[in-house]
């Protein structure tokens, strides 16, 4: 499978996240700065909430449900720091973002 075009980098600005379905993956984009793009699972790996729901704060993922934090880098959980946010790769080419969904399943964590 191959890298797949998902927006552009006009629709996610610096210190934003979208939400995304490709190939059936609940994704989330997460912009950390300037063409420095992150593709999350979209899901919280506590209870399954979208985490599109939460807030970004340019460094920090927060789940609106009970608060769980991820670095918005590389997926590793802050709060708590036992569980991770499952990345998938991206491809920027020119204006575009492209993510590709192949070998990568959503983690889940303690309850």
């Amino acid at each position: 499978m191959t890298f797949i075009k998902v927006c552009g980098l006009d629709d996610l600005w610096e210190g934003e996240m979208e939400n995304f379905i490709v190939n059936g993956h609940e994704i989330l984009l997460v912009c950390a700065g300037e063409r420095v793009v992150r593709a999350f699972q979209g899901v919280c790996p506590h209870q399954d909430i979208p985490l599109s729901e939460g807030k970004f704060d340019g460094e920090k993922i927060i789940c609106r449900a009970h608060l769980w934090q991820f670095d918005a880098c590389t997926g590793k959980g802050i709060n708590p720091d036992d569980c991770a946010l499952a990345e998938y790769p991206v491809k920027i080419e020119g204006d575009d973002v492209y993510v590709k969904t192949e070998g990568v399943q959503a983690l889940f964590a303690h309850s």
